[in-house]
């Protein structure tokens, strides 16, 4: 199976040089994948007819096949230079003094900071901050729930897609942003699309990424009871389960969930247009760095440092090291705050019913700003009282089992 890196250099071959339009490139790599043509070189050697009906389009095979057999040559000729020059006193290329991290220690680089605080000692924290980062923090945490099977980096760059999209909304809503998005003028189609908060991105599936170091030790009779203890996140009361109507649908649901999906990258659309217009020598290396998605490093770095908390009359506020620190705190106190909200109500209602309430709930808490323009990007007060109250009452039922399978049934 292809690597996630191959998938992505066949993604930026078909989209740079074979000038691929890259929606039409993504469609195309799971094919290429089949066919065992994930390098320029391998489809260099493929036969043309094959090409042509992989392609649907004898041009646009034709076009393909020249840019592999223009980067396969261009790249032998530069193997030769290379060797010929290799004895000479010429200084050796520098290695990258960044190392190339394996899937799961990367995606162990970008966990959000956690704190194993309950409702009680959370009540009292207010934290400072503008809509945008709470908006981030209410997606990535609903995606826990609704899409557990994502990795991190995923619900970091699927939560900055609902972020932008509702960004853009309300820019043009309020006059700051005229014409039309790259959404609006189809930039998306042809990209699957799935729905956050109630909101549709467009995504990028991942195919062949494996981040999971270990696959789950098979239960037994013996085994069942120790892994329903393991397996239960240590931010989390350890408890034992009765077998109820809620928790019967909540493994139900999760049997749906399991299914194996890939991964996916939320798409940027405005980068997206910009790497199809015209290809500078500027534009070309810039381009070659990535693929147009939101970056789900950029994403944690703009949430660890977006939460703050008010200093206190006459106080001085805090800076550099520990102020980085306070809002790290910050922002853990808040993501526990919602993940006790959204766990309270994920046994008793569907991913869709959770995903359709996130949006109300972000609403209810989200900071008083000006109206209009004046109010861009303003800051207020967020008491995580206000979210802990959204928590669902005990003993509420809002759907019995028959009814979350009919809509279940109905989704599908």
């Amino acid at each position: 199976m292809a690597s996630a890196q191959d998938v992505q250099n066949v993604l930026r071959f078909l989209s740079q040089d074979a000038k691929v339009p890259l929606a039409q490139a993504m469609s195309k790599v799971k094919d290429l994948q089949s066919s065992k043509l994930i390098t320029p070189s391998e489809i260099a050697k493929a036969d043309f007819d094959s090409l042509k009906t992989l392609f649907g389009d004898e041009k646009l095979a034709r076009q393909v096949l020249n840019a592999a057999k223009r980067v396969t040559k261009k790249r032998t000729s530069s193997d030769i230079s290379t060797a010929t020059v290799s004895d000479s006193p010429v200084k050796k290329p520098k290695l990258s003094s960044e190392p190339i991290m394996d899937p799961a220690s990367y995606e162990a680089s970008l966990v959000l900071p956690e704190v194993h605080m309950d409702a009680d000692e959370l009540r009292d924290t207010v934290v400072y901050t503008n809509r945008a980062p709470l908006v981030l923090a209410f997606a990535v945490t609903l995606l826990k729930y609704t899409m557990p099977a994502q990795p991190p980096s995923s619900r970091l760059s699927l939560a900055q897609a609902v972020c932008s999209a509702n960004s853009q909304s309300k820019a043009k809503s309020i006059g700051i942003q005229r014409g039309m998005t790259a959404d609006e003028q189809g930039w998306g189609e042809g990209q699957p699309q799935i729905r956050v908060m109630g909101r549709e991105i467009r995504v990028m599936k991942r195919w062949g990424y494996e981040w999971k170091e270990d696959e789950p030790v098979a239960s037994t009779q013996g085994t069942l009871v120790d892994t329903e203890e393991t397996q239960q996140p240590e931010s989390k009361p350890r408890i034992s389960r009765v077998a109820t109507d809620e928790t019967v649908m909540a493994d139900t649901q999760a049997t749906f969930i399991d299914e194996e999906e890939p991964a996916l990258w939320g798409v940027d659309l405005e980068a997206l247009k910009r790497s199809n217009g015209p290809v500078t020598v500027g534009d070309r290396k810039e381009s070659a760095s990535g693929l147009p998605i939101y970056k789900p490093e950029s994403t944690k770095a703009y949430l660890m440092k977006a939460f703050e908390l008010k200093s206190a009359a006459g106080g001085r506020p805090a800076s550099g090291k520990k102020a980085m620190a306070a809002k790290e705190q910050n922002l853990a106190m808040l993501l526990r705050a919602l993940d006790l909200l959204y766990e309270s109500w994920a046994c008793i209602l569907s991913n869709e019913e959770l995903d359709n309430k996130a949006w109300s709930w972000y609403v209810e808490v989200r900071p008083e700003v000006k109206a209009g323009a004046a109010g861009w990007g303003g800051k207020g007060d967020i008491p995580l009282s206000k979210v802990l109250d959204l928590r669902r009452p005990a003993g509420y039922k809002q759907s019995s089992i028959a009814k979350w399978a009919s809509n279940s049934m109905r989704k599908t």
